[in-house]
């Protein structure tokens, strides 16, 4: 049975992906940075009759909790066939009663303990989880490297004043977050051309998820499909690509 490993997935985009993979026969190797909420999510799924599926403790930010998370499932299995690096966090904090609060993005004001934290999840998180597991997809006959990132990490729609979405697209932080997590996927994909990985980064969509607020337009279905996809491409595929299926639906290939 072939597996998988994604990050964040006790909620929203990464816990339905977890669902719509365990649908299609994935063993899934579900990761939450706190692991009674991943066992929570693993129990949801198991009474659905999705059984294959563990919680995996894993902060992403931990170097020691990567290495735990890699020698637990390295007990389980020598063969891990995609990964998908999901979690993320936006720039935001929650206060006591749950509501979220907006911290200051733009670039003007931004402070340097925002932009650490947000890159510390978004792009190091990403870095040191990959690594980690790398040995074990190296083994697998068709890797896969999902890389859930965002349009407003591309430089080219960002600087288009005909975008849309130019006048208030604008997130210091988090979008500048997610170009540095463009890059890495450009560079691991081109040290990996000519293997069988394929990776590449996806934008899921405007989702409607606790991530925004519930401000998105899009839903949780939609965007762990999108993701999903590009999780099992055939070997004729892509790689190296960033793709936003929700911004171009005929390709779904955007400029960085």
């Amino acid at each position: 049975m072939k597996s998988v490993l994604i990050t964040g997935a006790n909620k929203s985009i990464g816990f339905e992906s977890a669902r719509q993979l365990l649908q299609k026969g994935y063993y899934v190797y579900l990761g939450s940075r706190n692991l009674e909420n991943g066992l929570e999510a693993v129990e949801k799924l198991k009474a659905e009759g999705l059984t294959n599926v563990a919680a995996i403790p894993i902060d992403v930010t931990d170097d020691d909790s990567v290495k735990t998370a890699r020698t637990e499932i390295g007990k389980k299995t020598e063969v891990l066939d995609i990964l998908i690096n999901n979690a993320g966090i936006s720039g935001v904090k929650a206060d006591e009663n749950g509501n979220y609060i907006p911290q200051t993005w733009t670039a003007i004001e931004a402070s340097i303990d925002t932009f650490k934290e947000v890159y510390e999840t978004n792009v190091y998180g990403v870095v040191r989880v990959t690594q980690a597991f790398l040995d074990l997809l190296k083994k697998a006959p068709e890797p896969r490297i999902v890389m859930v990132s965002s349009t407003v990490g591309s430089l080219s729609l960002q600087s288009d004043p005909n975008w849309p979405f130019y006048d208030y697209g604008k997130y210091a932080v988090y979008g500048s977050s997610k170009s540095a997590l463009n890059m890495y996927t450009v560079h691991l994909a081109y040290e990996l051309r000519d293997t069988a990985f394929k990776i590449n980064a996806i934008d899921p969509g405007y989702t409607k998820s606790d991530f925004n607020n519930h401000q998105g337009t899009g839903t949780i279905e939609d965007a762990a499909a999108r993701v999903v996809k590009y999780a099992l491409i055939g070997n004729d595929g892509p790689t190296g690509k960033y793709f936003s299926e929700e911004t171009n639906p005929e390709t779904g290939e955007i400029p960085w």
